[in-house]
């Protein structure tokens, strides 16, 4: 049974920082692009970034510079680190991971965390 499960969401100042972490578990993920993504109430789902097996990365234009992915291959697990945060970055954040052409296309992803709220008061 395939798993993605985020942790270290929170609630922070502006300006403040967090680290989300997703572990990853129930087959290997070689090969696979690793992405978070985020969900506003009220709004769509929206890409923030994703790292593919080879290490190519790409940001969302709001979080660029911000932001950081990571991926640790042995422990199938990839982080978040988040720095500057804005109120506006306020949302549900998703690990997702997939066999994936456009990295920020949602719905080509396989696999889905729960989701870890990030709130940042202003």
């Amino acid at each position: 049974q395939v798993q993605l499960v985020e942790s270290g969401g929170g609630l922070v100042q502006a300006g403040g920082s967090l680290r989300l972490s997703c572990a990853a578990s129930g087959r290997t993920f070689s090969g696979y692009v690793m992405g978070w993504f985020r969900q506003a109430p009220g709004k769509e789902r929206e890409f923030v970034t994703a790292i593919r097996w080879s290490g190519s990365i790409s940001y969302a234009d709001s979080v660029q510079g911000r932001f950081t992915i990571s991926r640790d291959y042995a422990k199938n697990t990839v982080y978040l680190q988040m720095n500057s945060l804005k109120p506006e970055d306020t949302a549900v954040y998703y690990c997702a991971a997939g066999w994936v052409a456009d990295t920020e296309s949602h719905s080509q992803y396989d696999y889905w965390g729960q989701g870890t709220q990030v709130t940042v008061s202003s």
